[in-house]
């Protein structure tokens, strides 16, 4: 079961954040990794979310990664906004949002961000476990 590998471009708009959990949620009971389906599925909301809210205007479209190599599921959401990298910041309070970095922080072993040509490629890596191999 290792080795598997999917992507699938969804528009720059709203109903692609539930579009794009389904996705996460068909793939991975497909790949029998039913286990990882709430975190990855919250992971891509986020990152989805955020590509809507902050690079829109950009792109028609955004695309979402799933690669499972080894132990490792691999979670990636590219989209064509090049001009602000998302970073890792801890909201006020009062704030009512800026919370989606920090929780995919909290489910995730490793993440970050890379840039492409042109835009960025938001990463997550979370663990398939044994019960999963």
């Amino acid at each position: 079961m290792s080795g598997r590998t999917d992507s699938k471009r969804f528009r720059v708009r709203r109903d692609s954040i539930p579009a794009a959990r389904r996705h996460v949620r068909t793939v991975l009971i497909g790949w029998r990794l039913g286990g990882l389906v709430d975190d990855a599925s919250l992971i891509a909301s986020d990152l989805a979310t955020n590509v809507i809210s902050h690079a829109k205007g950009t792109g028609d479209y955004f695309e979402l990664g799933l690669r499972r190599r080894g132990g490792v599921l691999i979670l990636e959401v590219a989209d064509s906004y090049q001009w602000r990298m998302p970073e890792l910041r801890k909201p006020a309070d009062d704030e009512t949002s800026g919370r989606g970095l920090i929780i995919v922080d909290a489910l995730a072993e490793q993440g970050g961000v890379r840039p492409r040509n042109p835009g960025k490629t938001v990463w997550a890596h979370l663990s398939v476990g044994a019960g999963h191999r």
